[in-house]
């Protein structure tokens, strides 16, 4: 049996006030991902952009600005991260930060995503390969080191832009959560993970060949 995706976990310095922000905003529309989210006590400041990141679709314009409105209603706000006046996207943050975007509708490439389009991460075409390799998602971008993947299930699309890298400083406030037998952390270390910590709790701590944090929940 293969890893599976089960939550996208954020760090949070409020987890129940970030919870209940990311449910306004999302609903039962998270069910289409196929993962959950998850949020954890950390007192760990914010001190630079995320590695990750949601792109939310639009049906329409009526839908963008409906979106917009609703997350800034629930407590989001504005962000200028140095976009064009002429992109179309709308850049927001969450209560504590945590970046997003509402993508304009026509939008080709999440087409059929679901409102959650993608989960867009800063990284290089190596950790592409790795991810669709350890979940066994097929690639369904491969051009200019961009690299994105999908569960054959559907879903969003997970993203990663290519160089240039924004420099990691400290943990990632977003990861990834796996679960899967134990056997399977010896293929992702085969893959290129690197195992940061001894299973405790049924849980072990490792990083992406780009250095980014995640954990598999042992099963079994």
């Amino acid at each position: 049996m293969a890893v599976t995706l089960q939550e996208l976990c954020f760090a949070a310095h409020d987890p129940h006030a970030l919870a209940r922000f990311w449910d306004g905003l999302l609903g039962r529309e998270i069910e289409d991902t196929g993962f959950r989210l998850c949020f954890v006590q950390s007192e760990e400041p914010k001190t630079r952009q995320n590695q990750m990141h949601f792109d939310l679709t639009s049906e329409s314009l009526d839908h963008q600005r409906r979106t917009v409105a609703k997350a800034l209603e629930l407590g989001g706000r504005h962000l200028d991260i140095g976009q064009l006046p002429e992109e179309k996207h709308v850049v927001l943050a969450d209560p504590e930060g945590n970046e997003f975007c509402v993508i304009e509708p026509g939008n080709d490439f999440l087409a059929e995503c679901g409102f959650v389009g993608a989960v867009a991460s800063d990284g290089s075409q190596e950790v592409g390969y790795f991810w669709s390799e350890a979940l066994g998602w097929p690639l369904v971008w491969d051009q200019d080191q961009e690299t994105a993947i999908r569960s054959p299930h559907g879903g969003p699309k997970i993203t990663w832009g290519g160089p240039p890298f924004t420099p990691k400083t400290g943990p990632n406030r977003l990861r990834f959560v796996l679960n899967g037998p134990l056997a399977e952390v010896d293929r992702l270390v085969s893959l290129g993970a690197t195992r940061v910590g001894l299973e405790e709790d049924g849980r072990v701590d490792m990083t992406d060949p780009d250095g980014n944090e995640f954990s598999v929940v042992v099963l079994g």
